[in-house]
């Protein structure tokens, strides 16, 4: 765990003592974007556990409209095991402006649907807010962060050595996070691996071709 992260362990378990069983929070190290959870308080809402990737990152914070000052607020999504999470994330980084981490809080909303479900009789029903990445443009400040991802995904890899399937798995791991979701993402991969343009649509061709046939990943994301 990056050392500024740790800092943040006493906030995360005050909040917790406080929002109850219904909150979970999250600290992502970023500069392991392939193990990025690093610290969960009460996992049972999302199922989040230490290890894991980021998720949500760039599709539902930084392409958020909302995305302002580093952090998003009060976006929803559904959780894999169908919950309906409200969460807001903020970015976290280092005296010298690099983004470290990223703080999640989420929050299960099951007890809030069913109680305005009681309620309908009288009040009328609301939907809640979605994410939507629709029409949003990156400003500066997240093509700047992307960079920062992508760099810190391949670090202390020898790309230069890579076989194929490496290559492929990078991309493929990239893809899934939604890295590719932001313009300019494509030409950014490419020279950090020192690839063409044209070998990274390939290869991003491929791992979308193969999602389409609903190729299975084991535990080291390896197709099986």
């Amino acid at each position: 765990m990056h050392p500024i992260l740790k800092a943040y362990i006493p906030v995360v378990n005050m909040l917790i003592q406080t929002f109850g069983k219904n909150c979970e929070i999250v600290i992502h190290d970023l500069t392991q974007p392939k193990s990025s959870v690093v610290y969960v308080a009460n996992g049972t809402v999302t199922g989040r556990k230490e290890g894991q990737s980021f998720d949500h990152l760039i599709r539902q914070v930084l392409l958020n409209k909302k995305f302002k000052d580093d952090c998003t607020a009060n976006y929803v999504f559904e959780a894999e095991n169908g919950k309906k999470v409200k969460s807001s994330s903020a970015l976290i980084r280092n005296p010298e402006g690099e983004v470290v981490g990223m703080l999640c809080i989420n929050y299960d909303l099951t007890v809030s649907y069913l109680i305005q479900e009681r309620l309908n009789d009288f009040l009328p029903a609301s939907t809640p807010e979605t994410t939507s990445t629709e029409d949003s443009v990156p400003n500066q400040d997240v093509l700047t962060i992307i960079d920062e991802l992508i760099d810190n995904i391949i670090k202390n890899t020898d790309v230069g050595n890579l076989k194929r399937k490496d290559n492929i798995e990078i991309i493929r791991f990239m893809d899934e996070k939604g890295v590719f979701l932001v313009k300019g993402a494509i030409d950014k991969v490419a020279a950090s691996m020192g690839l063409s343009k044209v070998t990274i649509y390939s290869y991003l061709d491929e791992v979308r071709e193969k999602n389409r046939k609903g190729v299975a990943y084991g535990e080291d994301n390896i197709p099986i």
